[in-house]
């Protein structure tokens, strides 16, 4: 037998095994890699089961402009439709394939009446807004006695309506209402009147300067590292205030406009 052929023979073979192994693994990591990326998907899909109805709206929404994001998708009780929420806070309807959608509010015929669903949704951003907020950064005005509910009130200091609703903070209070003002300087935060509330915001007394400056009472102008004016003004444009008073209601209503101190306890249910 030739010995040397049997030799070579043995190499080669060893060689095809060696090919073969190489090439089962990388067969191997191709699956697993697949089998991953399946994992991820699904596990994405799972967690988010509106992810496709979100990209189809998002794509049809940004028509080759400025990219539209979906920021959540949830289920409505009218059946066939989800309550769509973009990235810049505005809420629409969409049937679950997404094929079509409407903007506007939605209502339920309820037994007791129609009940709008799109503002109860409203009330609730409003809460969890303000809730957001640093009692510390408001000016109050609380009750001596018990407090029984509260108003937060977007204010500026030359409003008519707002010297007017600042009269009756006393008759709010006598009725267990209590008073929380942020700012909204109607000309912007680079206006007059926001320096003015600005002023209110810096003192070292804010009820009683806010008190004077909205009787007409001339004080020098005044301002702080810490004035929160701009951000009041920013997060009342980013809850729909376009003037004031703009009244927020503990429940989350807003109350655009004044109302009398009777009207608001009513609307409290406290009378």
């Amino acid at each position: 037998m030739n010995m040397s052929k049997v030799a070579r023979s043995g190499k080669t073979s060893n060689a095809q095994v060696s090919r073969a192994s190489v090439g089962v693994s990388a067969a191997l990591l191709v699956l697993i890699s697949v089998l991953t990326a399946a994992f991820v998907n699904a596990e994405t899909y799972s967690s988010n089961p509106h992810k496709g109805l979100e990209e189809k709206i998002s794509a049809a929404l940004s028509g080759g402009g400025a990219p539209v994001q979906v920021q959540n998708v949830k289920k409505t009780p009218a059946a066939g439709l989800v309550e769509v929420t973009l990235d810049n806070g505005l809420v629409l309807y969409a049937t679950e394939q997404g094929d079509h959608f409407v903007v506007g509010d939605l209502y339920a015929v309820r037994a007791d009446g129609l009940v709008n669903l799109a503002e109860e949704k409203r009330e609730l951003d409003r809460v969890a807004l303000i809730d957001g907020v640093d009692l510390a950064q408001m000016i109050v005005f609380t009750p001596e006695g018990d407090t029984r509910d509260y108003i937060t009130v977007f204010t500026d200091v030359t409003c008519f309506y707002c010297q007017k609703l600042h009269q009756e903070v006393a008759d709010l209070n006598a009725m267990g209402i209590e008073v929380r003002y942020l700012a909204y300087p109607r000309g912007g935060p680079d206006s007059e009147g926001a320096l003015k509330l600005t002023t209110a915001w810096c003192a070292d007394d804010p009820q009683k300067t806010l008190t004077q400056m909205k009787a007409g009472v001339a004080l020098p102008m005044a301002d702080c590292d810490s004035s929160p004016v701009t951000a009041q003004f920013q997060l009342g444009a980013a809850m729909g205030v376009r003037g004031t008073p703009a009244i927020i209601t503990s429940s989350g209503q807003m109350i655009p406009g004044y109302k009398p101190a009777a009207e608001l306890a009513a609307v409290l249910g406290l009378q």
